[in-house]
């Protein structure tokens, strides 16, 4: 005999928390409702705010983070970049270098088995927007506090920015890679239904090139921290993926040395920075199962954060005119800065 519920549609398997209703305050909602909206990369809107855009899951967080975070301890290390610039291949070297005298050996080390975005949390969206006030202390991964932000400069804690002893490293890529590997990154979030679909590569070059992509205008991200590198270089180290894809060795010294942990003559002699360069290059980290199966603190595949890593990827993608306006934008924006790609 059938019951009533035979005629039930069967459960759909929960949204990711990426894709589920953000519970927040009402003091954030009631800012969010102020704000200038657009149409988001991977939910319906993005929000601008102090004059970038951010997705409204992480509005709570970027808001806490603001409001809460204290740089008081000596060796604080915040790691900086755009959405897609390089952002864990940077947490997974620089989390191998402040920690490799407690794990000297890479055949044992927690990259193999911890993704680098469990390891090194970014602040707004790994800590802050669970809690308001979150525990910054119980990373039992690490001597050191070392965390990630998306954050522009302009944005950071004013005690971030004051601290003389809190380090920030930014990386920045090729902004032609970027917009393509955020494009591929964002349709892996989106809800893939006949509502919704894919997002298409036009409506992702034509946000980009408007500066309302997440944590975007892209120039003004770049910019903000590229200044800070030139007026304070022993605050804001400026590196560029590119650079560090051509010379890995060479750049993590550079990195060691300005966190103020420089590779010794035993360490050179014994190969510890190949070693380091080996455990976190693109191939080995994108092969382990945790990178290949795992799942992230929102529910998002750990995979998604592993799809190419070349330089130059966008000459598979952007038509010739797509070039040509990016880089017409990118040479005014840049211009009389120093800045070149």
């Amino acid at each position: 005999m059938a019951t009533p519920d035979d005629d039930q549609p069967p459960l759909s398997p929960p949204l990711p928390k990426h894709l589920q209703e953000l519970e927040m305050t009402q003091e954030c909602r009631d800012l969010i409702s102020t704000l200038p909206t657009q149409r988001g990369w991977v939910h319906e809107t993005i929000h601008q705010y102090q004059g970038f855009w951010f997705e409204t899951l992480f509005m709570q967080g970027v808001v806490a983070f603001q409001k809460h975070f204290q740089a008081d301890h000596d060796t604080d290390i915040l790691l900086a970049t755009n959405p897609k610039a390089g952002t864990t291949w940077l947490k997974a070297i620089s989390f191998a270098l402040v920690n490799r005298l407690r794990y000297p050996d890479t055949q044992r080390h927690p990259l193999l088995t911890v993704n680098p975005h469990i390891l090194v949390p970014t602040l707004e969206i790994d800590l802050y927007n669970k809690r308001e006030v979150p525990d910054l202390t119980t990373n039992s991964f690490t001597s050191r506090r070392l965390f990630s932000t998306h954050l522009p400069y302009s944005m950071l804690p004013i005690s971030a920015k004051n601290s003389t002893n809190c380090k920030i490293v930014y990386l920045c890529r090729n902004p032609k890679d970027t917009l393509v590997s955020f494009w591929h990154f964002c349709n892996r979030l989106r809800p893939m239904s006949t509502s919704t679909g894919a997002l298409s590569l036009e409506d992702a070059f034509d946000m980009f090139c408007r500066g309302s992509s997440g944590f975007g205008p892209y120039w003004d991200h770049v910019l903000g921290y590229w200044k800070e590198s030139i007026e304070k270089p022993e605050k804001v180290l400026f590196l560029k993926y590119e650079e560090m894809k051509e010379q890995p060795i060479a750049n993590m010294r550079r990195l060691a040395d300005f966190l103020g942990w420089p590779f010794s003559p035993e360490e050179e002699a014994k190969g510890v920075v190949n070693d380091i360069s080996k455990l976190c290059s693109f191939n080995n980290m994108r092969n382990l199962e945790v990178n290949k199966s795992g799942k992230g603190s929102l529910g998002q595949e750990n995979n998604i954060y592993f799809r190419r890593g070349q330089v130059g990827d966008w000459m598979n993608y952007l038509t010739a005119e797509m070039i040509k306006k990016l880089d017409r934008i990118t040479e005014e924006k840049f211009h009389g800065t120093g800045l070149r790609f």
